[in-house]
């Protein structure tokens, strides 16, 4: 019974915040109808510039990606039909929700030691990381959905900023002090923590469930069935990285490990582990140069 109630509140909490964030609470409706058309088999190319053409700003952006040095790509290219093609649909729905994402991440202040800036950095090293173990372990197919989820993986800290930011800076304070998982100071703080959050808000934008999963479970990546846990389990690690590196909010994996056991269910080695590491200086350069307006 006590769990039932646990579970009503917890709820009625994840309501209570997405009623309270207003606009962002609200996807883009050009962000929105790419994610439409990328998942709709039957879409082409041509679908998707003619949404993307009747916005100007996203236009630029995708074409500004499209010549960065984080894709690689040879010569430059200034045609939009094109950029699409060879970016790939996947990618160009993963730019669209990150430009969409990153109006979120502000200079406010979360805490005396954090503002919103901090995640947004901590969210590009978590990123750029995934993506570059997702390569290592010959999935490269799936690298851009791997950015995103390593990107967004946060965002129910964004929502507790906006609903419960008072509380969200008790959650801080405590953790510095008491060194508690953030997960757990969360639940007695507010009711629900920042991956249900999350996750809720994705469920509303009708993001794929990967990166639903993703949201919900990167710090309780043994929750999930063995099938859903790649995506997850590779976020983990990143995120554990990126924390134990201090790279801009670093809280919410500070107490978190990661083992050789780990990195081989995901197919990953020690050396793989320890050479991310040493260029993410690098990686994480390359993305926010792409990722900046």
């Amino acid at each position: 019974m006590a769990g039932a109630q646990m579970t009503l509140d917890t709820e009625q909490v994840i309501r209570l915040a997405l009623a309270r964030i207003g606009d962002i609470a609200t996807l883009p409706e050009v962000t929105a109808k790419i994610i439409s058309i990328v998942d709709d088999p039957k879409s082409t190319a041509h679908d998707l510039h003619h949404i993307i053409k009747n916005d100007p700003a996203l236009a630029t952006k995708i074409l500004k990606v499209v010549n960065s040095a984080f894709y690689g790509l040879p010569g430059q290219v200034s045609d939009l039909d094109r950029a699409i093609v060879l970016l790939g649909l996947s990618a160009v729905k993963n730019i669209a929700i990150s430009a969409s994402i990153s109006r979120l991440f502000t200079t406010e202040k979360i805490s005396d030691k954090f503002n919103a800036r901090d995640i947004w950095k901590h969210s590009v090293a978590v990123g750029v990381v995934t993506r570059e173990f997702c390569c290592r372990i010959g999935k490269k197919a799936f690298a851009e959905e791997a950015f995103l989820a390593g990107l967004i993986h946060d965002l129910g800290l964004l929502i507790e900023r906006q609903a419960f930011p008072e509380q969200l800076s008790d959650v801080i304070r405590s953790i510095c002090k008491n060194n508690r998982p953030i997960c757990e100071v969360e639940m007695e703080m507010l009711g629900a923590d920042h991956q249900s959050l999350g996750s809720a808000l994705a469920a509303k934008w009708k993001f794929p469930r990967p990166l639903q999963a993703v949201l919900g479970y990167h710090h309780r990546i043994e929750s999930l069935a063995e099938d859903q846990r790649l995506l997850p389990t590779l976020v983990y690690i990143a995120d554990t990285l990126a924390c134990h590196e201090r790279i801009g909010f670093y809280l919410t994996g500070d107490e978190q490990d990661v083992d050789d056991v780990l990195l081989e269910t995901v197919g990953l080695s020690e050396a793989d582990f320890g050479e991310v590491r040493e260029q993410l200086p690098e990686y994480i350069q390359s993305a926010e140069s792409m990722l900046s307006d």
